[in-house]
C-alpha cells in the first residue's frame, strides 16, 4: 500500500509534535518533515478556532500548494465553518475527535479527492447554503456554480467550438459584450482560459 505523504501546520510546537508522533503511528501515512513538505498530497491544519491568523495560513497554503487542506479545530462556528471551505478545506475534524483512526481517514479520504466532516458541521453548512441560495442567489438568477445563465449559454457555445463572432452573431450580442463576459467568468472563478471554463462547466455539470 502506498502511503499518503502528510505535512502538520500547528499553531504551537506542542500541537505539531503532538500530532506528527499521532500520525506517524498510522501505517497508511508517511508523515514529512519541513524539509519534505512540497512533496505532501494533504495539508493539515491544527488550530484553536478559524480566526484572521488561522484563514490567511488557509489562504497562503491554498495559493502555494495543490495538496489537500485538512483543518482539525478546536471550536468553529458557522461563519468559521463557511471560512474554512472558501479556502478550500476539504475535510474538517474536532480536535476532541482527533484520534489517530480519525485523522488517517480524513487524510486518505483527502488524498482520493473526497471531503469529510462531522454529520453536525455538515448539516449546518448545507443549512448555511440553503440560507444563501433563497435569500440572496435566487432573488438574483444565480446558482452555486457562480454562472448565471447567459454564461452558461456562452459556455455551451466556446464547448461547440464556436468563436467569439459566431457566439456574439448567435445570441445576437456584441463580440466586445462576448468577450466581456468570459473574461467575467474566467477572473471571478480564477480560471486560466477558455478552455479551462469550459473544463469547469462540465465538470460542474452545467453543459
Amino acid at each position: 500500500m502506498e502511503r499518503v505523504p502528510v505535512y502538520v501546520h500547528a499553531d504551537d510546537p506542542i500541537s505539531q509534535s503532538g500530532v506528527v508522533s499521532q500520525l506517524r503511528t498510522c501505517p497508511e501515512l508517511r508523515v514529512l518533515d519541513a524539509a519534505e513538505q512540497e512533496q505532501a498530497a494533504v495539508l493539515l491544519v491544527v488550530a484553536d478556532s478559524v480566526d484572521e491568523r488561522t484563514t490567511e495560513l488557509l489562504h497562503r497554503l491554498r495559493r502555494s500548494t495543490t495538496a489537500q487542506l485538512i483543518l482539525v479545530v478546536s471550536r468553529v462556528d458557522d461563519r468559521g465553518l463557511a471560512t474554512a471551505v472558501e479556502c478550500g478545506v476539504v475535510g474538517l475534524a474536532r480536535r476532541r475527535e482527533a484520534t489517530s483512526a480519525n485523522l488517517a481517514r480524513t487524510i486518505t479520504s483527502a488524498a482520493r479527492g473526497e471531503g469529510s466532516m462531522p454529520a453536525d458541521l455538515l448539516g449546518r453548512l448545507l443549512e448555511q447554503m440553503g440560507r444563501l441560495q433563497r435569500q440572496v442567489l435566487d432573488p438574483r438568477g444565480i446558482p452555486f456554480s457562480g454562472l448565471d445563465s447567459r454564461e452558461i449559454e456562452v459556455l455551451k457555445l466556446v464547448a461547440d467550438g464556436y468563436g467569439t463572432r459566431e457566439i456574439a452573431q448567435h445570441l445576437a450580442y456584441s463580440e466586445r459584450t462576448v468577450k466581456n463576459v468570459l473574461h467575467d467568468i474566467t477572473s471571478r472563478l480564477r480560471l486560466r482560459n477558455r478552455s479551462h471554463a469550459v473544463a469547469y462547466a462540465i465538470r460542474e455539470g452545467l453543459i
